[in-house]
């Protein structure tokens, strides 16, 4: 079946999540600076939530512009996906709320955590279960960045429960370091793209 629906309704999904973070800033009564104060440590959490939140609209935006059909056990992946994407609003106030406390910092982490299985669960789905996807399968490899994310994930659950902000340090890390453009799967689909290209013009 066609990938249209599917990439349509998560966009949506993913723009409703957003909207929820950014209702949690409340706006402050007193019309000061000094009223901000209070509110940094939601305003952190925010941006740290809206950057992965982007990274996995971006990566799933590119996922999918590499294959060619999805089928049922696609869209079921699809969804784990965005299951644990639309928990993040949750850690997220719960984190910034609480100030980095130790509990909703390992909480967040195991999200991003679920996340980033999910991900790979859903890229593995389109690989496994059709064949027209190898392009897909060209470009991701081994996955190697994707695995180490899930273990550097876990370690700053672990790293949470004795410093809640060492675990947060290594949330920003992973960020940061996803932020820096994979274009494997770019350069997969323009290559696979001039192949088609010549082809045409060698049955021409």
């Amino acid at each position: 079946m066609g990938k249209n629906r599917l990439e349509a309704f998560s966009d949506g999904v993913i723009a409703i999540i957003i909207t929820i973070m950014v209702l949690e800033l409340k706006v402050p009564h007193n019309p000061t600076l000094k009223a901000l104060l209070p509110l940094w440590p939601v305003f952190m959490s925010y941006v740290l939530s809206y950057v992965y939140v982007g990274i996995y609209w971006s990566n799933h935006h590119h996922m999918l512009h590499a294959v060619e059909e999805v089928g049922g056990g696609v869209l079921w992946a699809n969804l784990h996906l965005l299951f644990w994407l639309s928990l993040v609003p949750f850690v997220t106030a719960w984190t910034g709320e609480n100030h980095f406390e130790t509990v909703p910092t390992t909480a967040y982490g195991i999200v991003l955590f679920m996340c980033s299985i999910a991900y790979m669960t859903l890229a593995h789905s389109l690989i496994r279960n059709h064949d027209s996807n190898d392009v897909l399968a060209e470009a991701i490899g081994d996955n190697r960045k994707g695995k180490l994310s899930s273990v550097l994930y876990l370690v700053g659950v672990a790293l949470s429960w004795f410093q809640a902000w060492m675990g947060f340090v290594v949330y920003v890390g992973v960020a940061v370091w996803w932020l820096i453009p994979d274009r494997r799967i770019e350069r997969k689909v323009a290559e696979e793209a001039e192949r088609k290209e010549s082809d045409d013009r060698d049955d021409g």
